[in-house]
């Protein structure tokens, strides 16, 4: 489980939309959000988009069987439009809390913190 997190993690960093899809199930569930690897690659899409620096770092990470959970802290910088705010320029961060399941080297589960609100406030201040 650590080493697919280490996989999981430096696919994101790398912004490689394939590997992060390699690495989720077709039909993954998000707590509050749209199901399907698809509708979890337009988000992050549209996250990088924005954020071009966009980057997780791995504060503390926790295994047990098929779940993990990890506490991250991401940075990057407001480039491009996200959710109807113009780039600004600023360079935002905040904290991540995920819970994740995996089968069969698969993100089939995942339910977490949603930085987006976080995200917006630093914006707009």
């Amino acid at each position: 489980m650590r080493d697919w997190f280490d996989d999981w993690l430096d696919a994101c960093n790398s912004h490689d939309l394939v590997r992060v899809g390699g690495l989720l199930a077709t039909d993954v569930r998000r707590a509050g959000r749209p199901r399907g690897a698809d509708a979890w690659l337009r988000d992050l899409d549209e996250l990088l988009t924005a954020f071009p620096d966009h980057r997780w770092k791995r504060i503390a990470v926790l295994v047990e069987e098929d779940r993990l959970a990890a506490h991250l802290r991401t940075r990057g910088t407001h480039r491009g439009d996200w959710r109807g705010v113009r780039a600004t320029g600023r360079h935002v961060g905040v904290a991540e809390f995920g819970f994740f399941r995996v089968h069969a080297g698969r993100l089939v589960e995942h339910a977490g913190s949603d930085d987006g609100a976080a995200l917006l406030a630093q914006l707009r201040d």
